[in-house]
């Protein structure tokens, strides 16, 4: 097999991954529509056996934290005093009311856990170390060193605690250091202001803003929930409150209480779509490789891409070198995501109308608890290593030839990446 068939197998990946429309995956799964507020779903397809006689010996990992709490305790305290003081003022529909109810609950149960990771969240990383020593057994065997680091935040801190100590069950031998430090944080959580004040030029937010009113999504949805037209023109900003509702129905999901209410019901399945539409777009346009800002977002990850390659070189002069696994945050795995080009996610487009229908979708990136794990294999130590992508535990695809897909050769990996990264750094001298 030669190494131009790669083409064919992203195109066969490409019509696989939508074989259904976006549209179509959230009539049926509304939680889709939660974007980076999706709980974390998942593998959804079986692993590709290795090439014969290859065994994996090497993992390096890089993964969001779990669910979480909203940041920003005024998600949940504005929807309800919006909403409390219609009631006094007897401008709430009866579902205004049992909204108001629901809200409550909400509010109530995320008291002073601002941003904190939640009881799902710790489950997910639990069962994600349980997959990855379970697929991959081989490189967690005897009392080999899992090397791990989070940032300094703590719901990043418990995911990789709870991580660590799933595979801890699974082998009381293994040697684990773990971290949270700012020394690490120019490649675990890279702040580049430089960059990101280039992020969104005016060009991008008019064609957001544009891009938004061409899907209002607010007025129906207000006027089940107040008595009185007026008072929704003039006493409150009904797209604030609106959106506000749609970020705490997604984010439900992620809370013991998805077991007891929904926000959901709230809004129409066009509705539901439309604001997945906006928030798609919002992503692409902010961390993507959007034309709009120059297409350098990506690059963000820079030193995140140069520690992922390094590490991997030091480890592969080792026999049993084991894992290293890094957590933090989903503005580290999109802008990775794209930099590396998974499953055509580097990809441009100038006609937002157009991004839903060339497969951008970006639930499948960065759901709660996201990761993108790199696996190694070899036949010997010292002979040729190949590794394989998971994103979210799925095989993914990278634009490089290969004559094994989905395995990839690592020093062509690191000739193509090397090469990016340094015409990168060279234009912004």
């Amino acid at each position: 097999m030669k190494k131009i068939l790669l083409p064919l197998f992203m195109m066969t990946c490409t019509l696989v991954m939508n074989a259904q429309t976006a549209k179509e995956e959230i009539a049926k799964n509304p939680c889709l529509s939660a974007s980076n507020y999706l709980a974390y779903p998942g593998p959804t397809t079986e692993l590709t056996k290795a090439p014969k006689g290859y065994k994996p010996f090497y993992i390096s990992h890089y993964g969001r934290h779990g669910s979480r709490y909203l940041i920003g305790t005024d998600d949940y305290y504005t929807p309800v005093e919006v909403m409390t003081e219609a009631e006094k003022a007897g401008k709430l529909t009866p579902l205004g009311k049992d909204v108001l109810r629901r809200l409550i609950l909400i509010r109530d149960e995320a008291e002073k856990r601002d941003g904190e990771l939640t009881q799902l969240g710790a489950e997910q990383h639990q069962q994600i170390a349980a997959r990855m020593y379970e697929r991959f057994p081989e490189v967690f065997k005897g009392d080999v060193c899992i090397d791990a680091k989070s940032t300094v935040v703590i719901r990043c801190i418990l995911s990789m605690e709870n991580e660590l100590h799933q595979l801890l069950l699974k082998n009381p031998k293994l040697r684990i250091t773990h971290d949270a430090s700012a020394h690490d944080m120019y490649f675990m959580n890279q702040q580049d202001k430089p960059l990101y004040d280039k992020k969104l030029p005016q060009r991008s937010k008019v064609l957001f803003k544009e891009f938004c009113e061409r899907r209002p999504t607010h007025a129906r949805l207000l006027s089940t929930l107040f008595n009185d037209p007026d008072y929704i023109h003039y006493d409150i900003d009904g797209v604030k409150l609106a959106d506000l509702l749609f970020k705490l129905a997604s984010n439900l999901q992620s809370s013991e209480l998805r077991k007891e209410i929904t926000l959901y019901d709230l809004f129409t399945p066009e509705e539901i779509y439309q604001n997945w539409e906006k928030n798609n777009v919002w992503w692409y346009l902010t961390y993507a490789n959007c034309s709009y800002n120059g297409g350098t977002q990506p690059f963000s990850q820079r030193n995140l891409l140069r520690n992922i390659i390094h590490q991997a070189d030091s480890c592969i002069q080792i026999e049993h070198p084991g894992a290293t696994l890094r957590f933090g945050h989903e503005t580290m795995v999109m802008p990775l995501t794209c930099l590396l080009n998974l499953n055509g996610y580097g990809n441009q487009t100038n006609d937002l109308e157009q991004l839903v229908s060339n497969g951008w979708y970006n639930y499948r990136i960065f759901p709660m608890g996201a990761n993108i794990q790199f696996i190694f294999y070899r036949k010997t130590f010292g002979g040729d290593v190949i590794f394989k992508v998971l994103l979210n535990e799925n095989e993914a695809t990278l634009p490089i030839a290969t004559d094994m897909a989905p395995y990839y050769h690592w020093n062509d990996f690191k000739t193509y990446y090397l090469k990016k990264l340094e015409e990168f750094e060279r234009s912004e001298k």
